[in-house]
């Protein structure tokens, strides 16, 4: 029998969508792109914020159904204070001067991650703008913040119930719970640095990685269209083959 916490869990998984990609991408770069122009890093997160734009509103005509931006890390809290204070000023303007555009655009914001640590105010003012945006159908917008992959895999093991199959299944509807989705498609990793940060470990086990050397800032719509075009020009085998050729006993 199914307990409480199969059923829930399920029932998220039962309502994301499998009709497009789910597209992830590590936004890197905006403090070099600031600090190449003599600005201050925080500047090089406002610009940031534009080029997140772009990519949400060019998204949905790449056949992408789900977006998951990587935010902010739980390392990032090891920054120096005054840029993590920025990042969640920046985090705060984002959700008031973006939300009637994500409305209006069908987006659908969920945040991932930890909100325990949060600035007093900020958890508020993001399920607010989950509510008011729970209705969109063109993309579903999912912002990792305070994020950390091994420990939203950790966290699922903490919850492992002893009766429980030792399944892949059974253990992703444990993810679920702390804002786990479908499996991602395609993993993109703006500025020039190729590793993965403790990001969508489990849901990209399969995935098709690509690592531009573009800055997060100057990365727009046809930077994202570039990366779709080549993931949609790749043999996804995922262990299998694409073809049997058959065996021919030789005479």
């Amino acid at each position: 029998m199914q307990s409480t916490m199969d059923q829930q869990a399920e029932s998220r998984h039962a309502g994301e969508r499998h009709d497009g990609l789910h597209v992830a991408i590590i936004m890197d770069g905006n403090g070099r792109w600031a600090t190449r122009r003599g600005l201050p890093r925080s500047a090089g997160h406002r610009a940031g914020v534009l080029a997140t734009r772009r990519v949400v509103e060019a998204a949905p005509a790449l056949g992408i159904a789900t977006l998951t931006l990587f935010a902010f890390s739980s390392d990032n809290w090891r920054r120096p204070t005054a840029e993590v204070n920025a990042l969640m000023s920046l985090l705060r303007h984002y959700l008031k001067a973006e939300l009637a555009r994500l409305v209006e655009n069908g987006a659908r914001l969920t945040v991932i991650g930890r909100r325990d640590r949060l600035p007093d105010g900020l958890s508020d003012a993001i399920a607010e703008a989950e509510k008011a945006s729970a209705a969109g159908q063109k993309l579903d917008l999912r912002i990792a913040l305070d994020y950390s992959a091994r420990d939203a895999i950790a966290k699922a093991a903490a919850r492992w119930l002893a009766e429980h199959p030792p399944s892949r299944e059974a253990f992703g509807k444990l993810l679920a719970w702390d804002g786990a989705g479908a499996d991602v498609d395609l993993l993109i990793r703006s500025g020039g640095e190729k590793r993965l940060s403790d990001f969508l470990l489990w849901e990209a086990a399969y995935a098709e990685l690509c690592f531009v050397d573009t800055l997060w800032p100057d990365f727009g719509a046809d930077e994202l269209a570039a990366a779709v075009a080549d993931f949609r020009a790749r043999d996804r085998r995922f262990g299998g083959l694409t073809s049997v050729v058959p065996l021919v006993a030789a005479e």
